[in-house]
């Protein structure tokens, strides 16, 4: 039985991995003149900060003022396509069942993401998720932790809980995010194949579950965290 979970967002509770990849492809080009593969996107894309992709990109550190500069431009296109396919921008399938399944029973819960702050307000008011998570327990991109695939975003996901890592589930689709649950020592992992296939997952052992949508994740796993309280 486990305590509480984490939930990466990008991917996972909104699938928006194609319009994060063509933002991306359209900057690869502007910056190298090409496009990332689908390989590098797996690799050095997903879970990863800003600042990492741009400077995978041309291939040395990046100044501060390249990364802000280029990122909102990024990131604006984002939002953009975003709220033009509004009936696309919704929560994973089974999310708003879950996530209610989790507020009623006071599961503790929150989101660690490699997003930064416009984002995460966008996410915020356009998705309401004041409704399931305290805010101020939110994990994401401020600067001061390093991307996935290092543990840190998980870790201090766990103690915003007030948990050990141990004791946490993580849901997660970036390969870069499954290391770094690992590597924090989170409980269970459970994989969500929303633009890949299940077959990537596979031969990762440190992926418990491997799902497509919520309503496949065991309740009674957290039933424990609940009768607890």
């Amino acid at each position: 039985m486990y305590k509480g979970i984490i939930f990466d967002f990008n991917g996972t509770l909104f699938f928006d991995s194609e319009k994060h990849l063509e933002a991306w492809r359209e900057f690869s080009k502007r910056l190298r003149s090409y496009p990332f593969t689908d390989e590098e996107m797996r690799e050095y894309m997903f879970g990863r900060t800003n600042e990492d992709i741009i400077a995978y990109l041309i291939g040395k550190c990046p100044a501060p003022e390249l990364v802000e500069k280029l990122a909102k431009e990024k990131e604006s296109v984002y939002r953009d396509m975003c709220r033009k396919d509004y009936q696309n921008t919704i929560l994973a399938p089974g999310a708003i069942d879950f996530l209610n399944y989790l507020k009623e029973n006071n599961i503790p819960r929150t989101i660690a993401t490699m997003s930064e702050k416009d984002n995460v307000d966008f996410y915020i008011e356009e998705f309401k998720l004041y409704q399931w998570f305290d805010l101020e327990k939110i994990v994401y991109a401020d600067g001061t932790i390093p991307g996935k695939p290092a543990p840190d975003i998980y870790i201090k996901a766990a103690r915003m809980l007030n948990l050990a890592t141990q004791d946490c589930i993580v849901v997660e689709d970036a390969i870069s995010g499954i290391e770094s649950a690992r590597a924090a020592n989170i409980g269970k992992i459970i994989a969500m194949a929303s633009m890949e296939s299940t077959d990537l997952y596979k031969n990762i052992p440190a992926v418990s579950q491997i799902i497509k949508n919520f309503n496949e994740i065991d309740k009674n796993i957290l039933q424990a965290a609940c009768i607890s309280k």
